[in-house]
């Protein structure tokens, strides 16, 4: 095998490729990459037990196909300190060279006949476009568990209702639920529709990779999901598991409203958590006299306060209060330059949303603590 490709073109690549890498493997070949020159293109791949990845980069130019295996970071550490232009990579015997503007680096070779072959990428569901796929998953993945012992809070559900024409993404800790659709196109007319889950943290790294225009092919099947765009492909295994239904949660009779400005919103909040300590709650107290909120954290003499203008829809007035980390991670999910509030009352569900047409697209529900007295 030899090629020669842009320095920038292979880091690229090399660094696509080896997010799935595990971090420590009892099985050394899983801490490989596979670079293969079949066709005229590179073609770079890694994987582990739960994902694999693969990209194609037609800008190299192939002088003798082949394949090789060699440790994937260790490659990775040698593109991030190559110079910059044109690079050389060969393999001689038993070593993987690579070589650019006089510095060159050798790597052993790791044998090809122990290494798995890549899991193939299941049906193709759909399509859905890139950045709004990609706003979408960090939108709903703050609300996800972080607790490995309950696997499937650590998920975020990915539906498919092929009669809508929507993809639904939702995640829940128990403690706040952050659901979001968005339009999606179907492979066929008349599909099948899916509900299934995904690792947050593997759909997070997948939509932030995937780049920022055109499609994203969405592929599915009883025990993986796949994504793929622009020569890149990426396989991650399902979680067992369902997380609660929404609709009911979501449903919310007679709540208190109000509109609030979101950045100021924001702004006014981080500004007050100074003082909170720990988990101490914000809290906030709607006036309808004034159409405003105050918004307070703190004990005794160390205590913050702020009051902000909000509109209250409606003459009833309301406090709560809420763990200042969820409430930061709802209010900074969202892009609307006002924001919803919809509130039960203290100690019960309050819910965020946008406060512009189409609201309902987007929705973070939060549970609110009993306000306590400074």
């Amino acid at each position: 095998m030899e090629f020669r490709i842009e320095r920038s073109a292979l880091t690229e690549a090399v660094s696509w490729a080896a997010r799935v890498l595990p971090v420590r493997s009892p099985v050394p070949v899983l801490g490989g990459l596979l670079l293969d020159t079949e066709g005229g293109r590179l073609r770079v791949s890694g994987l582990d037990y739960e994902a694999s990845a693969r990209i194609d980069v037609e800008a190299a130019e192939v002088l003798r196909p082949g394949k090789v295996l060699v440790m994937g970071r260790r490659l990775l550490d040698i593109c991030k300190v190559l110079p910059e232009g044109p690079v050389e990579c060969a393999v001689e015997g038993s070593r993987f060279t690579v070589s650019g503007d006089g510095a060159r680096f050798g790597l052993s070779v790791l044998p090809l006949d122990d290494y798995p072959a890549l899991p193939s990428l299941p049906q193709v569901r759909g399509a859905v476009e890139a950045a709004e796929f990609a706003a979408a998953v960090a939108d709903v993945a703050v609300a996800a568990g972080r607790d490995d012992t309950l696997p499937a809070l650590t998920g975020i559900r990915l539906g498919l209702d092929a009669e809508a024409g929507t993809m639904t993404l939702a995640a829940t800790d128990r403690y706040r639920f952050a659901v979001r659709t968005l339009p999606w196109k179907a492979a066929a007319a008349g599909g099948e529709s899916a509900d299934v889950l995904v690792s947050a943290r593997r759909l997070t790294e997948i939509a932030r990779s995937l780049g920022r225009s055109g499609l994203v092919s969405v592929a599915l099947d009883a025990g993986s999901a796949g994504f793929e765009h622009a020569g890149m492909r990426t396989t991650v295994r399902l979680l067992d598991g369902r997380l609660p239904r929404h609709d009911k949660l979501f449903a919310m009779e007679n709540p208190a409203v109000a509109v609030v400005d979101r950045a100021r919103l924001v702004e006014a909040v981080r500004r007050v958590s100074v003082v909170a300590d720990g988990d101490s709650p914000v809290q906030m107290a709607f006036s309808a006299a004034d159409n405003s909120v105050q918004l307070q954290a703190g004990y005794e003499d160390d205590v913050a306060s702020q009051r902000l203008p909000a509109t209250l829809e409606g003459a009833q007035e309301m406090t709560v209060a809420f763990n200042p980390g969820y409430l930061a991670d709802a209010l900074a999910s969202f892009e609307e330059p006002s924001l919803r509030l919809l509130m039960m009352g203290a100690g019960q569900r309050a819910m965020v949303t946008g406060g512009g047409a189409g609201s309902e697209a987007h929705r973070h529900l939060l549970m609110s603590v009993k306000p306590q007295l400074a």
